[in-house]
């Protein structure tokens, strides 16, 4: 028994010197900088910036010693870019990103990422540039092209400062804004554009070892030498929020809310269509404003269908219902404006297969929903007949009685007060017509 407690006490003694020596495995894991590996790829939208804020964040805590962004994009959203790039600028951590792998691209506005980070690397067979595809030979043309040219000035200059902080190619930079140029790794290493040219994340690592870097607290030397990775990706709330946010996907959410509120109330009743077309709409709606969207477009589409509906119950002969088309045509197409530098559009094919779609719907589906519930109510109508009501207002010689509960307009061939007891003796379209009860 002795020699028993004399183990335990052996055991446990030198496990707490293992634990508290100087040189244990976990005093050096809390003297341990890691690698961050983050990775963005599609569209910048929320989700995204999001992923990038929560990844520099757990940096931050771990006391990393430099976040890889590896990026393959086509650009994306401006709020969110600016968020991504005011998320690096503030971060204690240097960040830099990696066009990568190959095949890749920072494009459009994602050029604005990689200009912003501490530093900037590509793969080869990757290319970067067409910050701002504003074609100079449109500036003298009208409204629009003076607007365009006012983005692509504030684009140039805001992607200017922020390459000129980090010592890259100021012209380059002017180029890529302005003319749209695209570049590979090997032209964008030599013209300075990016400040390393590697084959591998591991290469990049070797080559960035030892630099120092500015962030907003001062010069920082970055250490990778026998330091951990730590690959974070995006969680599964992000990755759902990063895939749904599709400008298709937002259009179609909208048109079959649309749909499905305007069958359900030409058809009476409120039941699973209006349940779900009410969720679609809501739906649609925050993935429209989160991506941008041009009210106006919105509003015409709106109005397209209100014009539909006109159309259908005045019997209008299509002319209703061409102008409703041609305003949800427009609406459509101006639902993304700025396509060309933002990356957000709609596909040229679901317009127009949802413009001949919408049509056809109004046309016939709805246009018979309306027409049977008027055929119901004339019905319903007929089945009044020689039933017994009160008046609810004084017919003279037209007001209001109340049948089983329902309220109809009235007339009689004599003044009746309200309270007065009455027979429906026929229907004329939606209106009855009744004679007093007399008491025997």
């Amino acid at each position: 028994m002795k020699k028993i407690t004399a183990a335990f006490i052996c055991f446990f003694a030198g496990a707490a010197f293992f634990l508290c020596a100087p040189g244990s495995a976990i005093y050096a894991r809390q003297e341990q900088h890691p690698v961050v590996v983050l990775r963005a790829e599609g569209t910048i939208d929320p989700a995204l910036a999001r992923y990038l804020a929560r990844g520099l964040d757990e940096a931050r805590q771990r006391q990393a010693s430099v976040v890889i962004l590896r990026i393959n994009t086509e650009g994306g959203l401006d709020r969110s870019i600016r968020r991504m790039i005011q998320t690096i600028l503030d971060s204690p951590v240097p960040v830099v990103v990696y066009v990568s792998p190959e095949g890749a691209r920072a494009a459009s506005t994602g050029a604005f990422i990689a200009a912003a980070a501490h530093g900037s690397a590509m793969a080869p067979g990757t290319m970067i540039g067409a910050a701002c595809a504003a074609d100079p030979a449109d500036e003298s043309d009208d409204k629009l092209s003076m607007a365009r040219l006012k983005l692509t000035n504030d684009a140039a200059a805001y992607l200017r400062s922020v390459a000129q902080d980090h010592g890259r190619n100021i012209e380059w930079v002017e180029t890529a804004v302005r003319q749209g140029r695209v570049i590979t790794a090997q032209e964008a290493f030599k013209q300075n554009a990016v400040d390393y040219l590697a084959p591998d994340l591991e290469d990049l690592l070797g080559q960035i070892n030892g630099r120092e870097v500015k962030t907003v607290f001062g010069a920082v030397t970055i250490d990778t030498e026998d330091q951990p990775r730590l690959f974070l990706g995006i969680s599964h709330v992000e990755n759902f929020l990063h895939r749904i946010m599709r400008p298709n996907l937002a259009y179609a959410l909208l048109l079959f809310g649309i749909y499905a509120i305007v069958f359900e109330l030409s058809t009476a009743g409120f039941g699973l269509p209006g349940v779900a077309g009410a969720v679609a709409l809501v739906l649609s709606l925050v993935m429209l404003e989160t991506l941008a969207v041009y009210w106006l477009g919105l509003g015409l589409i709106a109005f397209s269908m209100a014009l539909f509906i006109t159309d259908i119950k005045l019997a209008g002969r299509g002319v209703f219902s061409l102008a409703g088309l041609i305003l949800f045509v427009i609406g459509s197409l101006f639902l993304f404006p700025g396509a060309d530098v933002t990356g957000v559009y709609l596909s040229p094919p679901l317009v127009i297969g949802a413009s001949a779609f919408t049509a056809l719907f109004f046309l016939f589906v709805v246009g018979a929903g309306i027409r049977s519930l008027k055929n119901r109510a004339i019905a319903g109508l007929m089945a009044l007949v020689g039933q017994e009501g009160s008046v609810e207002t004084d017919l003279n010689p037209q007001g209001i009685v109340r049948v089983h509960g329902e309220q109809w307009q009235a007339r009689s061939t004599q003044p009746l007060w309200k309270g007065s007891r009455v027979k429906i003796i026929r229907a004329d379209g939606l209106v009855l017509w009744v004679e007093p009860i007399l008491d025997k």
